[in-house]
């Protein structure tokens, strides 16, 4: 049977506007308002979750969604750059950011690497696929990393394409499958 999963970014917070590796903070103003403006616009799911980051159970919540946290879906973990901005890390350790950025096995940060992101989110997909007998729709409310590590999986992409995609907030990616082939349907804005 087909699995269908609609990944959904969250909506804008503090930290996507300033290019901040996530510190936990909450929506804005902003992100806030967009996700309740879209609530009411998704399709009926069986399985409703969320990556565990306040930002992403927020985004579920303003969209009217009663969403799990899903362990599988937790953020890259980036270690000691937690809450440090892009640039800054830049400046503190442009060698390490590089191979960071080049190199899906490096984690210079001491945190989690791209490469087992990328495989705890394809083995997240490939639980589901086997786990539906008919046809099953789960919504994810995930952060940009889990949907770019879902579309490499689905694309049987090398994973030094995840940063290679870009995931603008609120937006919903479609994944449909079965027999261990992915289809997608890419970036739709809520």
């Amino acid at each position: 049977m087909t699995s269908r999963v609609m990944l959904i970014s969250p909506a804008i917070s503090e930290a996507l506007r300033e290019a901040r590796f996530d510190d936990g903070c909450p929506l804005d103003a902003s992100g806030l308002r967009s996700a309740k403006a879209a609530a009411g616009t998704l399709p009926t799911a069986h399985r409703v979750c969320s990556s565990p980051t306040l930002r992403c159970r927020e985004t579920a919540g303003a969209l009217g969604l009663d969403a799990l946290d899903a362990p599988e879906l937790a953020a890259l973990d980036t270690g000691r750059w937690r809450g440090s901005t892009l640039a800054e890390v830049g400046a503190a350790e442009p060698e390490a950011l590089t191979r960071w950025l080049s190199d899906p096995e490096a984690a210079p940060h001491g945190g989690e690497p791209v490469a087992a992101l990328c495989e705890r989110v394809g083995a997240w997909l490939d639980r589901l696929a086997e786990v539906d007998s008919e046809s099953v729709r789960t919504i994810a409310v995930a952060e940009p990393e889990i949907v770019r590590a879902a579309l490499v999986h689905a694309l049987g992409a090398p994973r030094s394409a995840f940063w290679r995609t870009d995931v603008p907030p609120l937006t919903a990616v479609e994944l449909s499958g079965r027999a261990g082939r992915w289809n997608v349907r890419m970036g739709r804005p809520l």
